[in-house]
């Protein structure tokens, strides 16, 4: 199995702490925050790793290097210019392969025990979920009784948390370009051909200063 890492935000959030640095790799707790999702991978046994970059990409590759550093295989995808979500990732699929794998929002933090994704079968899409923090208190998706995910207020409304197994077919028609990835999702929906489970535990969209400086605090804390 291989996973992807979306990284080609401007991290127009967090400036200034971007001005000069891409987003992921934002200090926390002692090391960037995209190694949190590369460390999680690995121990999960997913090594095979393609990362997307556009904003100050090249600083990416040059503190991950090849992945050998953190036991992993890493492939950039580079973007000229950041496609969004659903873009960055029909832009990569070539070097995802057919088969499923899993995909991370290089913006948030979480404990979620990736080895649960290995080898679960999937159709078209799996979300995690989460409850609905106080910057999205709306939600994202609304998780049913059956598993399945929904947009029309049939069930439980969940916060997408950014951690998914995904399959190719769920991006087949999808022309390149720039889209997010809720589009495909939402069509796949449609056809109640996407699942979901709600997890409970550690989990942070860290996307602005405040919510980095709060984890970090977090993690320190855990770690004395």
């Amino acid at each position: 199995m291989k996973a992807m890492i979306l990284a080609a935000g401007l991290g127009k959030r967090m400036r200034p702490l971007t001005d000069k640095t891409p987003k992921p790799l934002l200090p926390l707790a002692g090391k960037p925050m995209i190694e949190y999702h590369i460390e999680a991978l690995v121990a999960a046994g997913i090594t095979e790793i393609v990362i997307n970059h556009a904003y100050l990409g090249e600083q990416i590759e040059a503190c991950l290097g090849d992945g050998s550093r953190l036991g992993a295989r890493i492939i950039y995808s580079p973007e000229g210019q950041p496609m969004n979500t659903g873009g960055g990732i029909v832009n990569a699929l070539p070097l995802l392969g057919e088969q499923a794998f899993v995909l991370l929002n290089g913006d948030v933090w979480s404990d979620y025990p990736l080895h649960q994704l290995v080898d679960r079968p999937v159709d078209h899409a799996h979300l995690v979920m989460v409850a609905n923090p106080g910057h999205n208190e709306a939600g994202d998706f609304y998780l049913g009784e059956d598993g399945l995910l929904n947009c029309h207020a049939r069930g439980r409304g969940l916060t997408f948390s950014g951690i998914s197994l995904l399959s190719p077919a769920l991006f087949a028609g999808c022309p390149p370009g720039d889209f997010p990835l809720r589009e495909p999702l939402i069509a796949m929906m449609a056809q109640g051909a996407v699942s979901g489970e709600f997890y409970s535990g550690g989990w942070v969209d860290v996307g602005t200063p405040e919510r980095l400086y709060s984890l970090e605090q977090e993690l320190r804390g855990r770690s004395v």
